[in-house]
């Protein structure tokens, strides 16, 4: 098997070099750096497999890093910063980050991530997994139909099969409105009758719980009142 390959990026050298050690103990190859500019270097000229980027750096921060390698690269890329807003994280995901940690961390917490998200990212690009067909992702949430799997990062939301068929609904047709008559219908594969619409109702009031807790405050589901349902991202 191929050896992976782990872009460092951050400019407080002890931790660089702390994480550099870990990644080669678990025989990653390691491409480190302590700014920017050079990081984005490599990422053009070598193949990249994960990337552990620090959100503050002396030039260019770690959000604009993100932002290029999203331009060509879907490899996964884990955030550190020293912060502790909220804000980070959202912007983080949104940019396209799979994964968040907070300084100080575990190195062991790390090195978990690190391989969760590489077992992912193989899977999902060594021909052996699923299509495209068989995915769905929107808001760092990773829908896998074969498996009914929904993953946020590398933790895994339990839902029900019902409500995973909702979601995967919901997903696939990103922001359009779908009906509480035509998710009924699909979903259950049933006639949809007025009393059913609270049916729907508590099935989707449960899975924005089950969504809330690894997301936060950010609402993926949207109510358009008379209308349906939709998300976005």
């Amino acid at each position: 098997m191929k050896q992976s390959s782990v872009l460092v990026v951050d400019d407080e050298k002890e931790i660089a070099d702390f994480i550099e050690l870990y990644l080669k103990n678990e025989n990653y190859q390691v491409f480190k750096f302590y700014n920017g500019a050079g990081a984005l270097e490599c990422v053009k000229q070598e193949q990249i497999d994960l990337a552990i980027l620090d959100v503050m750096l002396p030039d260019i921060d770690g959000f604009e890093i993100l932002k290029e390698i999203r331009k060509d690269h879907n490899f996964p890329v884990i955030m550190l910063t020293a912060k502790t807003a909220s804000m980070d994280k959202i912007n983080g995901l949104t940019l396209g980050a799979d994964d968040y940690i907070e300084k100080p961390f575990e190195p062991l917490e790390l090195m978990a991530r690190v391989k969760a998200q590489l077992r992912r990212f193989i899977r999902y690009n060594d021909g052996s997994g699923q299509n495209s067909e068989d995915t769905l992702e929107i808001a760092g949430l990773v829908l896998n139909k074969n498996t009914h799997q929904c993953l946020y990062g590398e933790e895994e939301v339990t839902l029900t099969p019902l409500e995973f068929s909702i979601l995967w609904i919901l997903t696939k047709n990103k922001g359009k409105v779908i009906s509480s008559e035509n998710l009924f219908e699909q979903v259950w594969k049933e006639k949809y009758f007025k009393n059913n619409n609270n049916t729907v109702m508590v099935h989707i009031r449960h899975l924005r719980e089950k969504l809330g807790e690894v997301m936060g405050h950010k609402e993926l589901i949207k109510t358009v009142w008379g209308v349906g349902y939709k998300v976005e991202e």
